[in-house]
């Protein structure tokens, strides 16, 4: 019995989608999902987005090494926002932190920077 559901793209093509740490549930970064990158996310079971400002299908952690590995993937009630429930290796933010959500709005730092970003990324 298929009761997949029909995942709402919208007009651009993308929904949002966060990732979460599958064993804590902290949150640790929200990205964009194409039709493709769920496609090879769960082909492959390492999480996959879409990259506006480069206009690219990408795999988390393909430079860095920190990839996420996918345990499940959920959809919200309206069919156009995705939650990667995901094993992360490393960081899972580029400016090194364990989460993309490490700072208050008062810019106070709450996260832990687990990898530095300047011996990992050539820029």
């Amino acid at each position: 019995m298929d009761d997949a559901v029909a995942v709402d793209f919208g007009e651009d093509g993308l929904v949002p989608a966060v990732a979460q740490d599958a064993e804590t549930g902290e949150v640790l970064m929200l990205a964009y999902v194409s039709p493709d990158a769920l496609e090879r996310t769960r082909e492959t079971g390492l999480a996959h987005y879409y990259s506006r400002s480069r206009d690219e299908l990408w795999q988390k952690g393909k430079t860095s090494g920190h990839v996420q590995h996918v345990s499940e993937v959920r959809v919200d009630c309206d069919a156009d926002t995705l939650l990667y429930l995901v094993d992360q290796e490393g960081g899972a933010c580029h400016t090194g932190h364990r989460s993309c959500f490490y700072r208050t709005v008062d810019g106070e730092n709450v996260g832990e920077q687990v990898f530095d970003p300047d011996a990992v990324y050539d820029d």
